[in-house]
This record gives structure tokens, C-alpha cells and sequence, in this order.
């Protein structure tokens, strides 16, 4: 069996989590959290830098605990400050250290942790056991257009030194792709007493389809500076949860402030 199909078929148990809901996403969001974070600082090694790993771990999971019960986030913040606070003393105690390791410490706990978490910020707003969808939604219809449009019409390159595969035909089949997702499930679950205007999915759609790819290339940038493929190869066919999640990190945070702003 193809090795991209025995990785989709490693996804379904997450997919029933998200339908579940509840404690089953939160975990999932958790756990897709902490290896993420352990695949990014695995990739930072590569270069010799030294990450302190606990401290990431211990914010992440104190972080996804704080958010779960429904706490204010302000609060999750200082703690954040504070935590960066104390790491920018550590490499004048242990000159080891440096403060490039520091930032890399501190990165992955936004651009992996909080960036998933927003998955759960979505799901507790009214109406989030639908709305959480269309970062998914989003994302899998961009990322599929553009596979196919790039085989069938990729002539010019997007960004070669970045991702050299991607072209800027497959991005505009992409960003096709996640508009005519978010749009068509919009219509769908308006039936189900979603009570938003059908225009804000197809701008969802938009900044999904061009976010998510901002996304991919960004986790692309990444390892191309590491020097490795794959974050990973937990995933079968797919790499490792960074490279299967790069664009709903983003999408993510575009879909909640999106819904925040200018819904409500």
C-alpha cells in the first residue's frame, strides 16, 4: 500500500477525537503540541544549538492545562514573560548557553503550542464544534488543489530557494481549493443554525489558502536550514507532525481572529 495512505489511515483516530470533542481534542491538541515541539528542537540540534527542552515541555503542558479549564489568558502571558524573563539570565550563569538557545527555547512554545492551541480556542466559541472545521477544511483543500493543479499546470516556480517543488500555479489551485472548501461547508452547516453570512467563509477561504501556504513555506525554511527532509517520520509517507501540520498552525490562528473580529 502506498505509504501516504497507510499515513492517512495514522490520522483517522485524531479525526474521531475532533469529532468527539471535549477532553478527547484537548488531549489530541496536547499531544499534537508536545511532538511538534519535540520534532522542532530535534531539527535545532542538527545545528548544534542547545535548547533548553524541559522548560518548553513544562510550558506547554502547564499552558494547555490553563487554557483548558477556561482561564483568562492574560495570566498565561505573564507567565510566559516571566519564564523569558528568568531563561535571559541563564547564559550569564552557564556560558554554555547562549541566547540563540534561548530564543530557541522559548519559539516552539508559540509557533508549535500556542498556535495549536488555538484549534481549542476555536471549538469553546459558540457554534466551535462546527467552526473548528474549517481550519481543517481550509487546509486539506488547499493543500490537495494545489498538489493537483501543480502537476497538471506547475510551470513557474513560487519561491525554489524555499520549497523548489512548489510552483505558482498549484498556489493559485490552492487557494481555490480552500475557498470553494470553506464556502461550500459554510452552506452546509448554515442549515445545521450556523447563523453567518456566507461571504465571511469565502474570506476565511482566502486567508486560510494563502495563510496555510505561508505556513507550509515557512516549515519548508525551516528544515532547509537544518539541512533535513522531515521533521520526523511518525507519519507514514507524510514526515512528522510538523510537516502534515505546518499550514493548520497557521490557519488556525487566521480562522480565530477572523471569527473573533469580525463575527464575534
Amino acid at each position: 500500500m502506498n505509504q501516504r495512505y497507510i499515513g492517512a489511515l495514522v490520522l483517522v483516530p485524531l479525526l474521531v477525537f475532533i469529532l468527539l470533542g471535549g477532553y478527547f481534542l484537548k488531549l489530541s491538541v496536547l499531544f499534537l503540541s508536545l511532538g511538534g515541539m519535540y520534532e522542532f528542537y530535534k531539527v535545532t540540534k542538527v545545528k548544534g544549538y542547545k535548547p533548553i527542552e524541559i522548560v518548553g515541555y513544562i510550558l506547554c503542558i502547564g499552558y494547555n492545562i490553563y487554557i483548558s479549564i477556561g482561564l483568562d489568558v492574560k495570566i498565561a502571558v505573564g507567565v510566559f514573560l516571566l519564564v523569558v524573563f528568568l531563561l535571559m539570565i541563564v547564559p550569564v550563569l552557564n556560558t554554555e548557553i547562549n541566547f540563540i538557545d534561548i530564543a530557541l527555547t522559548i519559539l516552539p512554545c508559540f509557533y508549535v503550542a500556542v498556535f495549536f492551541s488555538f484549534i481549542l480556542l476555536i471549538s469553546m466559541m459558540n457554534n466551535g464544534k462546527y467552526l473548528l472545521w474549517l481550519i481543517f477544511i481550509s487546509s486539506w483543500c488547499c493543500d490537495t488543489l494545489a498538489y493537483y493543479f501543480g502537476r497538471a499546470f506547475g510551470k513557474h516556480k513560487l519561491i525554489p530557494k524555499v520549497s523548489p517543488k512548489k510552483t505558482v500555479e498549484g498556489s493559485l489551485g490552492g487557494l481555490l481549493g480552500s475557498v470553494i472548501g470553506c464556502t461550500v461547508y459554510g452552506f452546509i452547516i448554515s442549515k445545521y443554525g450556523v447563523n453567518i453570512a456566507l461571504y465571511h467563509y469565502v474570506i476565511i477561504g482566502i486567508l486560510g489558502g494563502i495563510f496555510g501556504q505561508f505556513g507550509d513555506l515557512v516549515a519548508s525554511s525551516i528544515k532547509r536550514n537544518a539541512g533535513v527532509k522531515d521533521y520526523s517520520n511518525l507519519i507514514p509517507g507524510h514526515g512528522g507532525i510538523l510537516d502534515r501540520f505546518d499550514s493548520i498552525l497557521f490557519v488556525a490562528v487566521v480562522v480565530f481572529y477572523y471569527l473573533s473580529v469580525f463575527i464575534g
